[in-house]
C-alpha cells in the first residue's frame, strides 16, 4: 500500500511553515508523496525535494492548483481516500479496517475550510481526537497508527545525512564522515 498525502488549499504567506512541517512529516512517517493544492510554493517544494535529497528516501512532493478532479482520478485509479477532521470516526475504530485493505490512500489534510465535497468522497473521515489540534500531529498519529510503528525503523536510503541516535550530544553521519557535538 503506498501512502500519498494531499495538503488542501495552502496559501503561499500563511501556510508555508504548516505546509512544510505537513511534508516532513509524511516524508519521515512512510508516505510516498505530498500534493500541494491551492497557491503555487516552488521555494517550499524545493526546499522539501532538499531535505528528500541531503536525508535519502524516494519522497516527492508535487503541486496541482485545485484538488476538486485529484480525488475523483484518485478513487477512479483504485484508491482510497482517508480524510483527517476532528469530525469523523475515531482512528482507533477504523485504524485496522483502513490498514486491511490493500489499496492505496489518498490521506487528506485540510486547509483553511474544507469542502463539503471532500467529506463526502471520502472513504474514511477521521479523527485522531474531537478537540481542535493541528493537522501535523493528526497526520503524524494517523501514520504512525497505519503503521503499527514500524515506520520509526524506517531506512532511508541514499542519503548524505544520518542522525546517529545517542543519548547525549549530537551525532550525525555526513557524507560518510562522523561528526560530534
Amino acid at each position: 500500500m503506498k501512502i500519498n498525502v494531499l495538503r488542501l488549499d495552502h496559501r503561499h504567506k500563511r501556510d508555508a511553515r504548516i505546509t512544510t512541517h505537513v511534508c516532513l512529516t509524511s516524508r519521515a512517517f512512510g508516505a510516498s508523496k505530498v500534493i500541494i493544492s491551492g497557491d503555487e510554493d516552488q521555494k517550499l517544494m524545493q526546499n522539501v525535494e532538499d531535505v528528500a535529497e541531503r536525508w535519502g528516501g524516494d519522497f516527492k512532493v508535487d503541486y496541482k492548483k485545485n484538488s476538486d478532479n485529484l480525488i475523483d482520478e484518485w478513487k477512479n485509479n483504485g484508491g482510497e481516500v482517508v480524510h483527517l477532521t476532528m469530525y469523523g470516526s475515531q482512528v482507533q475504530d477504523v485504524v485496522d479496517e483502513i490498514r486491511e485493505s490493500p489499496k492505496d490512500k489518498l490521506v487528506i489534510v485540510g486547509g483553511a475550510r474544507v469542502p463539503t465535497k471532500v467529506y463526502k468522497q471520502a472513504d474514511w473521515n477521521v479523527s485522531v481526537t474531537t478537540q481542535p489540534h493541528s493537522e501535523v500531529s493528526a497526520l503524524a498519529i494517523f501514520l504512525h497508527m497505519l503503521f503499527e510503528g514500524k515506520e520509526l525503523e524506517k531506512e532511508f536510503e541514499g542519503g548524505k545525512m544520518k542522525v546517529v541516535p545517542t543519548a547525549e550530544g549530537k551525532r550525525v553521519i555526513i557524507d560518510g564522515k562522523e561528526n560530534k557535538e
